[in-house]
């Protein structure tokens, strides 16, 4: 993984400093690419422990087409839940303390950082638990698993786009469309975030299945080390379904920055060595990969240095 730690290096000298969405201000830089040969490791991060079993959740979910977080939240996976979150606070039914701007608020007074974990419970609650609740708040409109699985077709039928390219590799690896999109420009605004990892496309050549995702915002430090191990634990599924060995997984940006709150996480992560990259297990093999569970799933030979916590911005 030195490439990724000499892009961190070559953001924090080169990077052009740039407001954003969230309000936090990044150092960006634009188009960077990596390759990552998977046949020499899983790429999960080794210079700090990263949660794949979260990964691994959350790319099945994508899988199945689900666009809720209350099959998350039961997978005690939380990466979604801000932006569920913002769907109730921000709605009339609300009634509680005043969440606005909770995602940089919650990071900088600690006062209401313990309102909103507060509130932040009560929400898990009522989405797990209160019937209605979670298919008004927790749906995040057509994102990811809609566009992958449930492509909306303006005569109402809809575009399977992951089985299609899956048959696609299966009958005519040679294709070069062999390709799958999650940015619906119709659709955008109905999303409670518009995708950032918007294409993959495979490509098959002497028996081995490679990927490349396009990715037009990367937050380094925090998201890229999920992206590429969600993308590359794809590449795997997909060349386990095509019964093919896995090959590269190439890895491009578009806005690629370390946000202005995870400097002193980097510096603190530019100072460890990579280790040796741990082992992907699927211990199920009836299974497609449309019906795999997270516990079909395993990483072995996983020793990284400890946590680097920081801060999301939402």
């Amino acid at each position: 993984m030195e490439q990724y730690l000499d892009l961190c290096k070559h953001i924090l000298h080169n990077g052009a400093s740039k407001e954003d969405r969230t309000g936090t201000g990044t150092l960006s830089v634009f188009g960077h690419q990596m390759r990552f040969d998977l046949a020499e490791g899983f790429p999960l991060m080794t210079t700090k422990k990263t949660a794949f079993r979260l990964i691994a959740s959350e790319l099945l979910w994508f899988i199945k087409g689900d666009t809720n977080v209350k099959s998350l939240i039961k997978e005690n996976n939380h990466i979604w839940d801000e932006w569920a979150f913002a769907q109730w606070v921000e709605s009339a039914e609300y009634s509680g303390p005043d969440m606005a701007d909770f995602g940089r608020k919650a990071n900088t007074d600690e006062e209401f950082a313990a309102l909103y974990k507060e509130q932040m419970l009560i929400f898990q609650d009522k989405i797990l638990n209160e019937t209605g609740f979670a298919e008004t708040y927790g749906d995040l409109g057509p994102v990811y698993g809609k566009q992958w699985r449930s492509w909306a077709k303006t005569d109402g039928d809809t575009i399977d786009q992951l089985k299609n390219v899956i048959d696609s590799i299966k009958k005519n690896p040679d294709s070069r469309r062999h390709i799958v999109t999650a940015w619906n420009p119709e659709f955008i605004e109905d999303m409670a975030l518009p995708p950032c990892h918007i294409m993959f496309q495979f490509y098959v050549a002497d028996g081995k299945l490679s990927c490349q995702l396009y990715q037009r915002s990367a937050d380094v430090f925090l998201g890229m080390p999920f992206n590429i191990a969600s993308y590359a634990l794809l590449t795997h599924l997909i060349a386990r379904e095509c019964s093919l060995a896995v090959g590269d997984f190439v890895y491009t940006t578009g806005d690629t920055h370390l946000y202005s709150n995870h400097l002193e996480q980097v510096n603190e992560q530019l100072t460890r060595s990579p280790k040796a990259l741990p082992t992907l297990v699927i211990t199920e093999d009836e299974k497609s990969i449309f019906e795999l569970e997270v516990e079909d799933i395993a990483i072995e030979g996983y020793d990284p240095h400890p946590r680097i916590k920081a801060p999301v911005a939402v």
